[in-house]
């Protein structure tokens, strides 16, 4: 086979097909690959393989990865346009891991403070998979030869991994097979969304708490509601944006309000500057209505028909396998395994 031309931009990136979607998905990933559409070709995928790294049960893991696709196009992402598909559709992820593994290397792995934190002091008992999971995901990306990966703080070590892998198998072996990727930085901004009860921490589907976040299936009542008992202080909102250092839970609901709006914090705390919560709180459900509600409608819709929503993984995966197998025909083909 011979590899296809590669485009000035080609991005890559995936998410966990788990349930409960929330507005910090939305803001934090979601809307930015949406923006992405307009900028590179891309392709999108399901980690259903990198699920695997702990226990679900399987209808669970089955149920998640709708649920996840019909989210994804209800905010935005078009098959059409973009290649979405869910990874155990393209076996070629899974072999293109096991030959990345006779590259990769154990110190390298073993530097991965990503393991160290979901391992915790359980390491001995921590699965295969999630100390290989920055393995797979350097496979997910060179199989596509991806140019460019979008990246949070917690994943620039596993990109930098990618990129090791891909150097040194490609000088082992004498070839220019794989690309080194590049943090995109296109998109817009990713927002880092807190909890609605403790702005220290990340807004999450695991809190007990159903009022630390807002799902993307909450009612517009319900919306209205968590925002209205969501954790504030006391002082007014500033001028200044240097003024909100130290205030974790005002920070986080100006920096919603911003993101939702394509607002600067500046441009939002001008706006609101003297007043109270009582005021911005208000606002800011209105603010965050309007952008899920459509979402929520869409979604339901997309959750009705199970069959639309296996074809369009199914589609998006074809293409994804046409663009792939070239890479890992070679691959085989660079290590002896085939000619």
């Amino acid at each position: 086979m011979t590899l296809p031309e590669r485009p000035a931009m080609r991005v890559v990136s995936g998410i966990q097909p788990t349930g409960g979607l929330h507005l910090g998905n939305l803001l934090g990933a979601i809307l930015r690959w949406v923006r992405m559409q307009d900028e590179a070709q891309c392709l999108f995928f399901l980690a259903d393989l990198h699920s695997l790294s702990e226990y679900i049960d399987p209808e669970v893991r089955r149920s998640n990865l709708r649920d996840m696709a019909a989210a994804l196009i209800a905010s935005g992402i078009d098959p059409e346009r973009s290649i979405l598909f869910n990874q155990a559709r393209i076996p070629a992820h899974a072999e293109l891991c096991w030959l990345l593994n006779g590259t990769a290397r154990i110190g390298w792995l073993n530097r991965m403070t990503q393991f160290k934190d979901k391992s915790g002091k359980n390491r001995e008992g921590a699965s295969v998979a999630l100390f290989d999971y920055p393995v797979l995901q350097a496979a997910d990306v060179l199989l596509y030869r991806a140019t460019h990966v979008p990246i949070g703080e917690d994943q620039k070590q596993h990109l930098e991994l990618a990129r090791d892998i891909a150097l040194k198998f490609n000088t082992d072996y004498d070839t220019d097979l794989f690309v080194a990727p590049e943090p995109f930085i296109g998109g817009g901004t990713a927002a880092r969304v807190m909890s609605l009860r403790d702005g220290r921490s990340k807004m999450s589907k695991s809190d007990p708490s159903d009022q630390s976040r807002i799902a993307l299936t909450d009612s517009d009542d319900a919306i209205a509601q968590k925002i209205r008992k969501a954790r504030t202080d006391p002082e007014p909102l500033p001028t200044d944006p240097a003024e909100l250092a130290g205030r974790a839970e005002a920070t986080n609901l100006v920096g919603i309000f911003a993101a939702l709006t394509g607002e600067t914090v500046e441009q939002v705390l001008a706006r609101f500057a003297g007043q109270g919560f009582g005021a911005f709180k208000p606002a800011l459900a209105d603010a965050i209505i309007a952008t899920v509600a459509p979402i929520r409608g869409r979604l339901e819709q997309l959750r009705g028909d199970e069959s639309a929503l296996d074809a369009y993984l199914e589609s998006g995966a074809e293409r994804a396998r046409a663009l792939g197998a070239p890479t890992l025909d070679k691959a085989y083909r660079i290590v002896g395994l085939s000619r």
